[in-house]
């Protein structure tokens, strides 16, 4: 008996989705919004390749064999590692090195692309996701960091989304450069412990404190059983960590004045405002000024406050209040090449997640100042800044809010040929594709000699 032919089985990576034209269409339609304020704001588009060499990724070089933590890599056939870029800034570094010479300072471009993690996925956690990236390259003042916040309150609105159901919330680099000093990170001998530390607090918005606490010592386990390895502070350092984390606010009393009457509010803007009690409104420059005593004595933290201070007198000299772009000292940015403001756009408005929770939608996107990003490549200071919005979240949430039309796809239309020789084809292809041109109606006339409106 003839033994049956093994068939190949069809099967999804894990990890990555297949788009449908209602999703494609929704994608585009978000795309094109988000475009037009990037452009009235002055920037141009430029593309740069998936692929880069793995060296130029920065982020995660090659440690062993083969470079794959983090990152999708091949060795080319000259035995180059290469790998598929985890997010468009690192590219846009290497491109900006590359042509220094003939790119004209300030810099401001924008493009939209697909990046990939070689991360565990799960639950709305994908490999492959687009981000859409806006950045000014040449600008060392905070003035470019200041308008970028502006553009991302812009763009916010321009998609829909009303004021009050986001944010956009500032820290400083520097500011956690002056808690690392204070806790004994300081040095170059320290960066893997800082890098582990600043992502712990980069998920102060999904877990409470004493999972917080975890990632700073020894560890935490998920709910899954896997095992991520912790900072390994002494308690002593963690209770330092644990002080300027309430500072900001979260969990408790501050004891910093955050809320203040209009007449005592610096920059204060008529209506946009975050109030917190008839009367009351949250004042940026208070919150700073406050913070003087935790991180003013190390250089690292009296550089940020004097940044933030200037940031936030140009939002709210130009119409910016706190309703819309907020300082909040818990904003922490994971990336090691943030260098000064960091920012985040995040939606207020409730949903139900995957648990059947109700929780904040949380976080759209994120950017910050990358100085030393450039400077790896040509060995001089070139400043930078810029946001990257993830696409796939923010059209999941613009959904959510109604915001956004997937369903508009064009109906089939059936065209039957009753003729079944190979010229009536023909005909019926060559009307077509007269009909289907722009202002088409009366050439579709002329080819049928019938109204096509009943062609």
């Amino acid at each position: 008996m003839a033994q049956k032919p093994n068939k190949l089985k069809a099967r999804l990576p894990r990890g990555f989705v297949d788009r449908s034209a209602e999703d494609i269409r929704a994608t585009d339609e978000m795309l094109a919004n988000i475009r037009t304020v990037f452009e009235r704001y002055g920037f141009d588009p430029v593309e740069t390749p998936a692929f880069e060499y793995t060296d130029c990724l920065g982020k995660f070089l090659p440690d062993t064999d083969r470079p794959n933590a983090g990152v999708f890599s091949v060795q080319d056939d000259d035995e180059q590692w290469m790998s598929l870029r985890y997010d468009l800034t690192a590219p846009l570094a290497r491109h900006v090195s590359e042509n220094i010479n003939e790119i004209q300072m300030p810099y401001r471009t924008y493009r939209a692309g697909w990046v990939f993690r070689n991360e565990k996925p799960g639950p709305g956690r994908y490999r492959q996701f687009m981000q859409f990236d806006a950045d000014t390259v040449g600008a060392p003042g905070v003035q470019a960091d200041a308008e970028m916040c502006m553009m991302m309150a812009d763009t916010m609105e321009a998609l829909g989304i009303p004021r009050g159901d986001y944010v956009i919330r500032v820290n400083n680099r520097k500011v956690l450069d002056g808690l690392m000093e204070a806790v004994g990170l300081g040095g170059d001998e320290n960066s893997q412990t800082r890098l582990t530390v600043l992502r712990a607090l980069d998920k102060l918005d999904k877990f409470d404190w004493d999972e917080i606490a975890k990632l700073l010592g020894e560890g935490r386990k998920d709910e899954s059983g896997d095992f991520t390895s912790g900072a390994n502070l002494s308690s002593t350092q963690i209770d330092v960590i644990k002080g300027y984390v309430f500072a900001s606010g979260y969990g408790t009393d501050s004891g910093i004045e955050h809320f203040q009457k209009p007449a005592d509010v610096e920059g204060y803007v008529e209506g946009d405002e975050q109030e917190s009690s008839p009367g009351l409104y949250y004042s940026n420059l208070a919150t700073i000024s406050g913070l003087e005593a935790i991180v003013g004595d190390t250089a690292s933290g009296r550089a940020a406050l004097n940044e933030l201070n200037v940031l936030f007198k140009v939002t709210s000299l130009s119409g910016y209040g706190s309703k819309r772009i907020r300082f909040d000292p818990s904003v922490v940015r994971g990336l090691e090449y943030y260098t000064g403001p960091v920012y985040e756009a995040e939606l207020l408005f409730d949903v139900t997640n995957e648990k059947g929770e109700v929780v904040q939608f949380g976080s759209v996107g994120g950017g910050g100042r990358y100085d030393g990003l450039v400077k790896r490549f040509t060995g001089r200071d070139v400043p930078a800044t810029g946001f990257s919005i993830g696409v796939s979240r923010l059209m999941t949430a613009l959904k959510n809010l109604g915001k956004l039309s997937a369903s508009e796809v064009v109906a089939p239309v059936l065209v039957t040929v009753m003729d079944g020789d190979v010229a009536a084809l023909g005909r019926y292809q060559k009307w077509f594709r007269i009909c289907a041109m722009p202002g088409s109606a009366r050439k579709c006339t002329r080819a049928t000699g019938r109204s096509s409106a009943t062609s």
